[in-house]
Parts: C-alpha cells; structure tokens; sequence
C-alpha cells in the first residue's frame, strides 16, 4: 500500500517563523524549499502536488514532512555530518559563496576548480560548500514570459477545458511536430548490457524529414494522428477533416492549438465556418507549455525518434505509427493538475524579478 503522508498542524509562531524564512532574502535556497515544503504541506495539499510546484522531487517532499512531524522546526536543519568540519577564513568563506555569482569576464560561470584556485582553498572544500547551500553555476533553467496582451483571458480559457471540460463534448489538443529527422547511424552500436552501457555513432546520414499532426483527447489519452511531408495549412486542414470523421458527429470539438500562422489561415477559417461544432482555443503567446500535446510529444522524442536509426523517412513513419497504435491499446491520461492561481502568482513573481533585473529597482 502507498505510504500515507504524515498529517502537519502548525502553530501561529511556526507559520510566521516560517513565512520569514521563505521571504528573507539571505536565506539559503535549501531552508526555503523546506520551510514552503511545510507549509504548502499544512493546507492539506498532497506531496505530489507540492514536487510538481516546487520542482523537486516528491521523495524529498516526503522526507521534510516526515522530518518535520518527528522534530518539528529542529528537523528542517541538516543532521551533522562526519567526518571533518570545514575550517575556512571569513574572507575565504565569503569569496565561495558570494563570488560564485560574479563570474570572471571571459566566463560564464565558476566551476569547482577554477573556485577553488580564485579562493586558494581545495576543490573538495568548494563542492561542500555549495552542496550544503544548495549553489548549482552549472544548471540552467530556460523559460519564457508571454507577452501578449490577452494573456489571462486566454490562460483561463484553457484553464477551464481542463479543470472542467464541457459537457458531452471532447477537448483535443492539438498541434504538430515538424522537422522529425530520419537520421540513420553509420555505423551499429553496442545493445545496453550487463557491465556496459549502449552506445551509438555520433555521425549519421540525413534521409529527410516529415511532420506529425496529433489531437490528445484530454478525457481518455487516445490520439488521432497524420504524417505528412510539410506542415501547411493544405496538411492542417487535411487533418481536421480527419479529426471531423473519426468523432462522433454532432458532439461539440473544442481543439486547443498555438499561434501558429497555418491555424489561423483564411481557407482554415473559411472550412470552420461551415463546421460549427469546432471551437478554436488558442494558448498566449509563448505558451505552448499550456497545451498537453507538448507532453505527448516529448514522450514520443524520447521513445522513438531521438535514439532511433531510420534508413528512410518511411521507415520513421512506420515507427511513429506502430509506436502510436501500441499506445492507444492503453492510453495514457495526462491530466491537469495546477491550480490557476498559483500559476499566475508564480508567472507574476518571475515578471517581477525580470522587471527588477531589467531596471536595476
């Protein structure tokens, strides 16, 4: 049986110690994580829900919170370790921690060694330091802010289909996948075993490309699918009318789609016309994150495409579509969980930081 997460109850002194912590600037990322760990963990949210918010895994969810119930605000420190302390100078302390933000001019960022070396204290005393205040110069994160002006009108929109989808009707998310490449390796590689990992050629001969359209109904996980060679309005609208006779007829189609130029074109427009029971939902600008097909996607790279050698752009397809009929034998759901709210607030925060870096307030 899954293990039941330990119920948290705080006191008015907890919560106001801990929100400190959470907004104090100089607190270490580590005791920030931790303490909105507990305190997400206090309205009842459930771990999962909190690792998909804060980003981490959910076994570390589980651990704070066990550590919490069991110690309370002392067991959000991290137990002494063994083995022996690290003795630095205050100066050589703060070139390692404050430093590590102010790379040298032909650099992007410190490593380990080249710290080490900057600070004149050993590479092993720099890997701790920055393990224990939770400093990673070597991870990057991308992101994009939407700039569009309907932004919010448009994020509840969608928001709504998938919190709650309309009555006898489909939600379908849409979009397509262009530029899947047919790369064929030169040479065999070695199959994954015992002992040794699996290897493959770095070098690979081009056979073409070709572009997946795929609609993820959002109540059951199936996928309507077509390969074409170009990804036009003429191979869209193709696939609309597929996605029109391989539906029930009558029932309401609310498709979720991008920006994307051949979408919005003028015969599209004209053919959903006459099509009434098609509803158009478009995602903000620099979105696409909103639109569950992107997941879809992504398992598709990583299954198939990415570590694939395809001797043909046919024999990609024949992949693509065994890989797809496989899969609606049993559908995966990916089901909608965040709440909009706390989206938004998280969107907010990160324009504001933008903002403060842009004009130095």
């Amino acid at each position: 049986m899954p293990r039941v997460a330990p119920l948290i109850e705080l006191s008015p002194e907890q919560v106001k110690e801990l929100e400190r912590r959470v907004r104090a600037g100089g607190s270490p990322a580590s005791v920030v994580t931790r303490s909105r760990i507990v305190l997400l963990a206090a309205k009842g949210i459930p771990s999962q829900e909190i690792a998909q918010t804060l980003e981490i895994p959910e076994q570390t969810v589980g651990k704070w919170r066990r550590r919490f119930v069991k110690s309370g605000m002392d067991g959000l420190v991290d137990a002494p370790r063994s083995g022996r302390p690290i003795r630095l100078s205050a100066a050589r302390l703060s070139k390692v921690l404050t430093e590590v933000t102010q790379p040298p001019l032909t650099r992007t960022q410190w490593s380990i060694r080249s710290m080490a070396k900057h600070a004149g204290v050993s590479k092993s005393h720099v890997q701790k330091l920055w393990s224990r205040n939770d400093i990673k110069p070597h991870v990057r994160r991308t992101f994009k802010l939407s700039k569009d002006p309907n932004f919010e009108p448009k994020f509840w929109d969608i928001i709504a289909l998938y919190l709650n989808p309309p009555h006898k009707a489909l939600v379908l998310c849409c979009d397509e996948k262009s530029q899947c490449q047919a790369l064929e390796r030169t040479q065999p590689g070695l199959p994954l075993g015992i002992g040794h990992i699996r290897t493959q050629t770095h070098d690979y001969v081009r056979h073409g490309t070709l572009t997946l359209f795929a609609a993820l109904s959002y109540l059951d996980g199936r996928i309507l699918s077509q390969t074409a060679a170009q990804h036009t309005h003429v191979e869209w609208l193709r696939f609309l009318k597929q996605i029109d006779r391989e539906t029930p007829p009558g029932m309401d189609l609310h498709l979720i789609v991008d920006n994307y130029a051949t979408h919005k074109h003028a015969r599209v427009r004209a053919w959903l016309g006459k099509h009434p029971r098609f509803h158009m939902h478009f995602t903000p600008t620099s979105s696409s994150w909103m639109n569950l097909i992107e997941r879809f996607f992504r398992d598709l790279t990583v299954d198939v495409v990415r570590h694939g050698s395809f001797q043909s752009v046919k024999e990609l397809a024949y992949a693509i579509t065994d890989y797809l009929a496989e899969r609606n034998l049993k559908p995966t759901r990916y089901e909608w969980r965040a709440k909009g709210a706390d989206i938004l607030a998280k969107i907010q925060r990160a324009r504001q930081k933008q903002e403060t870096l842009e004009h130095g307030t």
